[in-house]
């Protein structure tokens, strides 16, 4: 397989594994912790992320973002906190977007300071708030973008020319767009993050992680990563190269499901604001345009003043109020309440992240089904 097939082809047969021994049409899982040794500067063991499956897998990912190399791991937060530490030492400072995931935010305020790294936030998700936040000791720049949970666009040409004159690092979790609607290597970003719980994974019974980039860089996050320790297990490895075989079908109809659902939660009288990059009156419509293939599967909306969030969420039926994301079937939740909950209230409010706010996961439902279910738990919660 190459890099000039097409992408829906390479998500079913890149880093497929040969079977051999039988002729099987699919690849097969090599369950063995235990391999012969060989003349070979590193030979292979699970915690060293080269069994079969492994790379198989990891060569997948890396093609679909069109990276030379990658690792997978045992969540989303091990591939940030790999490749991050594997990037930094005392006395570094890198500049974070905002208003990133919570769980990438804590980690970064929690573990940090342990270690003398220093951190700053970009005011706002322009390129010149990034400019403004950049220090003599600064060695990256981390983004995510489309962003959790308000869908803020970052430029990802201009973050990368910004990076390249400073002749630092930059990196970026990819999770909501998948691979499918963005491919921020193109762009010049060097190191690509991915919860592959998520679109990866799409199925929620996949908990994984990915970072992929040149060669080089997975080197470097390599002689980090086999000491830490966040390698995935091989049957883990199976299932997420057996899902991500689906990967384009399933995120396109999300993406058709979500465009269609920002457009009706626009029009209606419960709704305040629909936080969606495929709506024309987005803030950055034009560079979401410019930047992704599609807009995504997912999307926010602030219930109107005074409606309880927690409420409407219980009323549901068919849409799941549950705590994650990205698989066929459609979730929603508070981030108030659950993935931006170790936040301050000051630091959610400064990110957009009100008491009425609803993130909203679409799946691959029927969209009248879908639209039913919303109208009947507001009916339910009328005041």
């Amino acid at each position: 397989m190459t890099p000039n097939n097409d992408f829906r082809t390479r998500c079913v047969h890149e880093g497929e594994l040969h079977d051999s021994q039988h002729q099987g049409s699919i690849s097969p899982l090599y369950m063995g912790t235990s391999y012969a040794f060989n003349d070979v500067p590193i030979n292979q063991y699970p915690r060293y992320f080269n069994t079969p499956n492994q790379r198989g897998l990891s060569q997948k990912i890396a093609s679909l973002e069109g990276a030379e190399a990658g690792l997978i791991f045992g969540s989303g937060m091990a591939a940030i906190s790999t490749a991050l530490f594997s990037h930094l030492q005392a006395g570094d400072h890198v500049v974070f977007q905002d208003d990133l995931y919570g769980g990438t935010r804590n980690f970064i305020k929690t573990e940090f300071p342990k270690y003398q790294i220093s951190f700053s936030f970009a005011k706002d998700t322009t390129v010149a708030s990034f400019e403004a936040a950049i220090r003599p000791n600064t060695q990256g720049i981390y983004i995510e973008t489309p962003s959790n949970p308000t869908l803020r666009i970052i430029d990802l040409k201009g973050i990368a020319a910004l990076a390249q004159a400073h002749q630092i690092w930059t990196m970026i979790d990819n999770t909501f767009a998948s691979p499918v609607n963005q491919n921020p290597i193109a762009f010049g970003i060097d190191v690509v993050l991915h919860s592959a719980t998520k679109y990866l994974g799409g199925h929620s019974d996949i908990c994984a992680g990915a970072v992929v980039g040149s060669q080089k860089t997975i080197d470097r996050v390599f002689s980090s990563a086999k000491n830490f320790g966040g390698s995935l297990s091989d049957a883990t490895v199976w299932l997420l190269e057996r899902s991500m075989k689906t990967l384009y079908l399933r995120v396109q109809a999300q993406n058709e499901n979500a465009l269609q659902m920002a457009h009706f939660l626009d029009q209606q009288s419960w709704v305040e604001r629909v936080y969606y990059p495929g709506l024309s009156l987005h803030p950055d419509h034009v560079l979401a345009k410019a930047q992704m293939k599609g807009f995504g599967g997912m999307l926010s909306f602030d219930l109107e003043k005074g409606r309880d969030a927690k409420t409407f969420l219980l009323a549901l039926k068919l849409i799941k109020p549950t705590m994650s994301l990205a698989g066929i079937e459609s979730t929603a939740l508070s981030p108030r309440l659950t993935s931006h909950a170790l936040l301050t209230e000051e630091e959610r409010l400064a990110q957009g992240i009100t008491p009425q706010l609803i993130r909203f996961s679409l799946g691959i439902e029927a969209m009248e089904d879908l639209q039913a279910d919303l109208l009947q738990a507001v009916e339910k919660t009328n005041q």
